[in-house]
C-alpha cells in the first residue's frame, strides 16, 4: 500500500470508469446495492484505490443539507464505502476514509455517515461519534422522524469545528431509497 487513493469528481470519471465503481459495489455489498444507493453516491468526489490495475476500494463523498438548531448546514455525507471481499481488513478502507475525511475537513462543516455494523467499528476508531440526538428527513409529507437513524448516524467534526448539540434534531434533506 504505497499510494494514495485517486480522487475525482464524478463528472471526472468516464463511463467506464463508473461502471466498474458500481461493479465493485454491488459485490462489497452483496448485490445489495440499489440503484438509489448509486445515485446517492454520486455528484461528489470519489476516493479510489487500485491494485495491479484493479479497483478494489471505492468511496464517496457528497454534499448534502442538514438543518440544525434553526440553520441550514453544508455538510460532506460519505457514500458507497466498499472494499473488495478478499482485500478487507488491509487497511484499504482507512486509506479511502483518510481521503475523504481531507474533502470534508476542507470543503464542509462535518462529516456524517450511516454506517453498518460491520463498518461502524472503522468509523470509530477513526473518531467518528454516534449521534446521540433524534434524526429527522424534511420529506415531501413535511417532517419525518427516522428512529431507525438513530443508533447508526455517524458525525465527525470537520478541521476542529464544534458539532451540533444533541438536544436539537439532525433535519436531513430528502432523497429517494435510504433517506441515510
Amino acid at each position: 500500500m504505497s499510494e494514495s487513493p485517486r480522487t475525482a469528481h464524478t463528472f471526472e470519471l468516464s463511463p467506464a470508469e463508473l461502471l466498474e465503481i458500481r461493479g465493485l459495489l454491488t459485490d462489497a455489498f452483496d448485490g445489495h446495492f440499489a440503484d438509489e444507493d448509486w445515485d446517492h453516491a454520486l455528484g461528489g468526489v470519489h476516493a479510489l484505490y487500485y491494485e495491479g490495475g484493479e479497483l478494489v476500494a471505492h468511496g464517496s463523498v457528497i454534499q448534502r443539507r442538514v438543518i440544525h438548531a434553526g440553520r441550514s448546514l453544508r455538510i460532506g455525507y460519505v457514500e458507497a464505502m466498499g472494499v473488495r471481499a478478499d482485500r478487507r481488513r488491509r487497511g484499504l478502507g482507512g486509506l479511502v476514509m483518510d481521503t475523504l475525511e481531507r474533502v470534508i475537513d476542507g470543503a464542509y462543516e462535518f462529516g456524517a455517515l450511516s454506517a453498518s455494523d460491520d463498518g461502524a467499528a472503522l468509523y470509530r476508531a477513526r473518531g467518528w461519534q454516534l449521534w446521540r440526538g433524534r434524526i429527522e428527513a424534511l420529506g415531501p409529507d413535511g417532517v419525518v422522524h427516522l428512529p431507525d437513524e438513530e443508533d447508526s448516524t455517524y458525525l465527525r467534526p470537520a478541521a476542529a469545528r464544534p458539532l451540533p448539540e444533541p438536544s436539537a434534531a439532525l433535519l436531513f434533506d430528502w432523497r429517494e431509497g435510504d433517506v441515510l
